[in-house]
């Protein structure tokens, strides 16, 4: 064997003898090896080791175009939704002190948010997440490689340190959870060179200033909710429409307030260049949409938060016969979250036709690994997932858009059942309700299904969760009116709906 390698690289040596070895052996270095580190790759990798297997986990974290890395734990844990949730919090507490000098609490005026100390503390949570992934990894025996891994074969991974040190795994099965990252428009001068994305929003370690956010999607909107309620200058910038793919009647009460809330928005606009000045200002231009001249603004940071691309370039997918989706970049996967490799599999947001949520990946991660090795034939079921938006008001939905039930069984086959209501925290504080809404969109026939429901209002997230539940268990209308609220909350509104909107009825909800 070393007469045959020699001249060779020493990767292309190693190669060549893992290859060897497999093919006289039958044997693997791993029973599984899982390419991600985030939360369906770790959710997974832990849960094969469970049975008892031998797993590998591989993460590597390119740094952001600005040079943004972080650590182990994939996007929702460093950029995404635990430091978004907290600086959500922040903002929220920052109404909550507006709020409490009307129940009587004598807070000196005037408040001041200070970005630093709200920074340090997320980070240092944030860091000691991914401290924690490392030592669970290492408690269930799961080795973990911070290194870029891509395919070579079916069964052999190709692992590249920082200093470019090569290392060659083998494994009997594969599971690609590299998820996405922001995407920055390629025709926009100045956008790479002088914005941030997401990626960086959570580890600046100074205020951004006055802030452009550009896109409408939820994480452009939950960014600039939060940047406002802090007190910072604030504007959205939407081509078309706002929280695209999301109940449209709710989009709009969602944007209404966070218009009320202090937010700008210039819609039917997109950059068309962004330039730094020498007083370190960024100045972006545009086209007016409605006298279709140009028009310009200074900004102290621009955030794009237009969408999120596929991290699957550099896997060598293609080359070793994974399918992938051609305009989205994502792995074609089957209900078993196998790809076009039989021994390849692919979960989370990477996944084509996957919901892009965290709790989603960890579930499929769980899933995948029991059926690869504990003889369970349980799929994951996609179908009803909640989630919430953490604007200022928050959104909560589960099931079906009104659009899209509309759209599967047709208008005169659906009845919505929806009500404004305020909640009893907002009285005394004199805030707007205006936008708190519900509806329940459900069949008409029998019992009448519930084929979505939606919720803005406090703590959406909490009320949804609870919810969800009853459509896993075939909630209908006829449940809702079976259950007992509790009072004075404003879940309690959710089964106190009957106004349907057929009716024209004002469905403003009155007393207590």
């Amino acid at each position: 064997m070393a007469a045959f390698c020699k001249g060779r690289s020493r990767f292309k040596r190693v190669l060549l003898q893992q290859t060897l070895i497999r093919n006289l052996t039958g044997k693997f270095d791993y029973d599984l090896v899982v390419i991600g580190g985030g939360s369906g790759g770790l959710a997974c990798s832990k849960e094969a080791a469970q049975f008892g297997k031998k797993v590998a986990v591989l993460d590597y974290v390119e740094p952001s175009p600005k040079g943004t890395k972080w650590g182990l734990g994939g996007t929702c844990v460093n950029v995404g939704c635990i430091p978004k949730k907290l600086m959500h919090q922040a903002a929220l507490l920052g109404t909550a002190v507006k709020d409490a000098r009307k129940y009587g609490w004598n807070i000196p005026a005037p408040v001041s948010h200070d970005w630093p100390t709200m920074a340090e503390a997320v980070q240092n949570h944030v860091r000691s997440l991914n401290w924690g992934h490392r030592v669970q990894l290492q408690d269930k025996k799961v080795k973990y490689f911070n290194l870029k891994g891509s395919l070579v074969d079916e069964h052999t991974i190709r692992g590249v340190s920082k200093s470019g040190k090569e290392t060659v795994l083998t494994a009997a099965s594969v599971v690609i959870a590299t998820g996405m990252r922001p995407k920055f428009p390629a025709d926009v001068p100045g956008a790479v060179e002088h914005s941030i994305s997401s990626d960086d929003l959570f580890w600046l370690r100074e205020s951004p200033g006055k802030t452009l956010v550009v896109g409408a999607s939820y994480v452009a909107l939950e960014c600039a909710g939060f940047l406002t309620g802090i007190g910072l200058d604030t504007t959205v910038m939407v081509r078309s429409i706002a929280l695209r793919g999301f109940d449209q009647q709710m989009a709009g009460l969602v944007t209404d307030y966070m218009d009320s809330y202090g937010t700008k928005f210039s819609w039917e606009c997109v950059p068309n260049k962004v330039e730094k000045l020498a007083s370190g200002a960024l100045r972006v231009t545009w086209e007016d949409p409605g006298s279709r001249a140009e028009a310009s603004d200074t900004f102290d940071t621009v955030l794009w938060a237009i969408g999120r691309a596929a991290e699957t370039r550099t896997l060598n997918l293609e080359k070793v016969g994974v399918a992938l989706e051609e305009e989205s970049g994502k792995v074609i996967v089957d209900d078993c979250e196998a790809s076009s490799v039989p021994n390849i599999y692919a979960i989370g947001d990477i996944g084509e036709g996957r919901p892009e949520l965290t709790p989603v990946a960890i579930k499929a991660g769980r899933l995948l690994a029991r059926r690869l090795f504990g003889a369970s034939r349980e799929l994951m079921n996609y179908n009803n997932i909640p989630t919430t938006v953490f604007t200022p008001l928050e959104y909560g939905c589960v099931g079906l858009s009104e659009e899209e039930a509309e759209r599967r069984h047709g208008k005169d086959a659906i009845e919505v059942y929806h009500a404004f209501y305020k909640p009893l925290e907002f009285t005394v504080a004199e805030r707007d309700a205006s936008q708190c809404y519900i509806k329940a969109v459900c069949l008409r026939e029998g019992d009448q299904p519930i084929l979505g429901l939606h919720f803005t209002g406090p703590n959406a997230g909490e009320v949804t969760q609870g919810f969800a539940l009853g459509f896993q268990c075939g909630a209908t209308y006829r449940h809702l009116l079976a259950t007992v609220g509790i009072h004075p909350t404003c879940a309690e509104e959710v089964i106190k709906l009957n106004i349907t909107k057929r009716s024209g009825l004002d469905p403003m909800v009155t007393g207590c």
